[in-house]
């Protein structure tokens, strides 16, 4: 398979691959991961290696042959001595481009992971430097505060359960265990109107023009085209008294309607 490794850091690999029972290639499988996961972490897959599986630095090995107790034994072996390599420089550890390429789904502020991967459908990505933990769902991204968790990766999870956890100094939490403190957009979904202008509701010129619009009870008043002018002093009388008009306006209503008499 293409690694991003040197001729001679290729050999390096190989020979610790041999070491363990397993081909240069799948050495190279491991490494790939070891250097995605900043040495501290591996996502994995390869026939040699049992199929998918994982690995974390102090003790945390899982593989999808689960019950080979032998395989685990030469695979964890293989993860051991190769990020032990890579620290002390045995194996150069191939720059953040080569390895990451354009793979790159968080911000960009966060820079480069210590470990990476995906499981149940979601990819992840820590960076315990920032105390951050970023999560990537069906093209939606959440940043998540990791706290006093210094996290090493996820933990391998059986079945149908959707809810991450990962391994850190301070033991297994789960991802609803760490507050969310920013989420980006679903990257699927067209952009939209604002929610301020989606709340409110609109109408068709047609329908606005049909809206029942209440003239001013003082404009209504100033100008009774009709009836007998007694009543409408009754009326006035009677809005004055529930406090509608004014006593001014009503005697300037009144001496208007008296003058029609």
């Amino acid at each position: 398979m293409q690694s991003p490794w040197s001729e001679d850091d290729r050999k390096a690999i190989g020979a610790i691959a041999g070491q363990h029972g397993f081909s240069e290639d799948a050495g190279v499988a491991m490494a790939v991961a070891l250097a995605a996961g900043g040495g501290a972490m591996a996502q994995f897959g390869h026939p040699e290696l049992g199929g998918m599986g994982q690995w974390s630095q102090g003790g945390m090995l899982m593989i999808g042959d689960m019950f080979n107790d032998g395989l685990k034994h030469r695979v964890r072996g293989l993860a051991d001595e190769l990020a032990s390599a890579m620290r002390d420089g045995r194996i150069s550890a191939p720059k953040a481009s080569e390895s990451w390429g354009s793979s790159r789904w968080w911000p960009e502020e966060l820079g480069q992971p210590s470990s990476s991967g995906s499981q149940n459908g979601q990819r992840y990505a820590v960076f315990p430097d920032k105390r951050r933990l970023a999560i990537e769902r069906d093209g939606r991204v959440t940043i998540h505060d990791t706290g006093d968790h210094r996290i090493h990766g996820a933990s391998q999870q059986q079945g149908s359960n959707s809810n991450l956890a990962f391994n850190g100094d301070l033991g297994s939490v789960n991802l609803s265990d760490l507050p969310e403190i920013r989420r980006s957009p679903d990257a699927r979904e067209k952009p939209s109107a604002s929610f301020e202008t989606a709340a409110q509701p609109s109408f068709p010129p047609s329908e606005q023009a049909k809206q029942p619009r209440p003239a001013p009870a003082a404009a209504t008043l100033s100008s009774p085209a009709s009836g007998d002018p007694i009543e409408l002093i009754r009326r006035l009388a009677e809005l004055r008294d529930a406090g509608l008009l004014s006593e001014s306006e009503f005697s300037v209503k009144k001496t208007e309607l008296l003058s029609r008499l």
